[in-house]
């Protein structure tokens, strides 16, 4: 008998074992709707040029070595990325209460920042406090907080089937009923998985709600720059709710805007209240990574670093992203095209008002 023997077989990871079927099926005409990668013609994920170009001047850079990072991961990859989230000039910024925290992915930086809040968030390891996700999100959000030690994960109206878009009467009424101190997981920009962003006014709205009511904004930027071609417009939510005064965490990914899906590189952003209140959290922080994978890969962190701080490395990576959106805009036009040219029964509006990597096209089985 086995020590094991009780342990139950988990079920597959929906959208990976999809990637498996895939693999597997012999259809010449497959298609993967699943994992959300940026891919080519060919169903391959598109190595950026810019990548290919710095990922060389690393092989030949004999100053590197495989010297272990700081905990907290690589210096200036954490601030140039921190940078891109809030802007060069963000007051926060230059007042010295800006921090980053190297991840593992975005999901590395969901975690570390779920770990922290359930340690310190609003009294000492508070796992009561309500943690708010939309209706519907990427699986992962509900997996995450939950398994950080959270015992109450919450929906809140955010898809309007009917109308196809946002549901923001119900949005701002959970906001309004929500505990004061709630944590409330917002997408920054392509809403994942419905495509559907609030407008800036409606973000606005929101802000003023939650700064009222005392509620916690946790940004997931995943796809900042792949939505719209422009870091500045897809940030734009971040960089409002920091010029309103938020104490807030951003996870950042660089698997979509980079390509760079393997290697993991995330970054959790904070913007705290005062340069002493950011460095007790970031102390703290670093406790939590030193238990979890104690010490971030170098590899990714390095191409997006040097990427981020060579000014023309940098212009030709915004070109290569606003490459992958531009793309992804004309895909929705075609396909909103195509729908109309068959005459399909309904409005389709809604495939092009929405934006980045997925969609809710309103389509049934018939």
């Amino acid at each position: 008998m086995s020590l094991f023997s009780d342990v139950p077989q988990a079920p597959p990871v929906a959208v990976f074992k999809l990637t498996a079927d895939f693999r597997e099926d012999s259809h010449p005409q497959k298609v993967n709707l699943g994992v959300g990668a940026y891919r080519t013609d060919d169903c391959q994920p598109w190595v950026l040029p810019v990548v290919k170009k710095v990922e060389r001047l690393l092989v030949e850079d004999d100053s590197l070595n495989h010297e272990y990072l700081p905990i907290l991961g690589l210096p200036e990859f954490r601030s140039a990325g921190s940078k891109v989230a809030l802007g060069d000039d963000n007051p926060a910024i230059n007042e010295n209460r800006v921090g980053g925290v190297q991840a593992l992915g975005g999901t590395g930086a969901l975690r570390i920042g779920a770990d922290f809040l359930r340690r310190w968030y609003n009294g000492v390891n508070n796992t009561a406090t309500p943690v708010y996700v939309s209706a519907p999100t990427w699986e992962n959000h509900n997996g995450v907080f939950t398994d950080a030690g959270f015992k109450d994960i919450r929906p809140y109206h955010y898809w309007d089937a009917a109308k196809r878009g946002l549901d923001l009467t119900g949005l701002l009424d959970d906001l309004e009923k929500a505990p004061e101190h709630s944590i409330f997981i917002l997408h920054a920009c392509a809403h994942n998985p419905t495509g559907t962003d609030p407008t800036q006014e409606e973000w606005k709205t929101i802000s003023e709600i939650m700064k009222r009511r005392k509620l916690f904004p946790f940004f997931d930027s995943a796809y900042q720059g792949f939505a719209s071609g422009s870091l500045e417009k897809d940030a734009w939510a971040i960089r409002f709710f920091v010029s309103e005064g938020f104490e807030l965490f951003v996870a950042q990914s660089f698997s979509k805007n980079f390509g760079l899906y393997n290697e993991r590189v995330g970054n959790l952003t904070v913007v705290s209240k005062d340069t002493e209140n950011l460095t007790r959290v970031l102390s703290q922080m670093e406790k939590i990574v030193r238990t979890t994978w104690s010490n971030p890969p170098s590899q990714g962190a390095r191409i997006v670093s040097k990427t981020l701080n060579t000014p023309e490395l940098f212009a030709e990576w915004k070109d290569n992203v606003k490459t992958m959106a531009d793309r992804v805009l004309l895909m929705r036009d075609q396909l909103k095209n195509k729908l109309l040219a068959l005459g399909t029964p309904g409005t389709w509006d809604h495939i092009t008002q929405q934006i980045g990597m997925f969609s809710f096209t309103g389509l049934n089985r018939e």
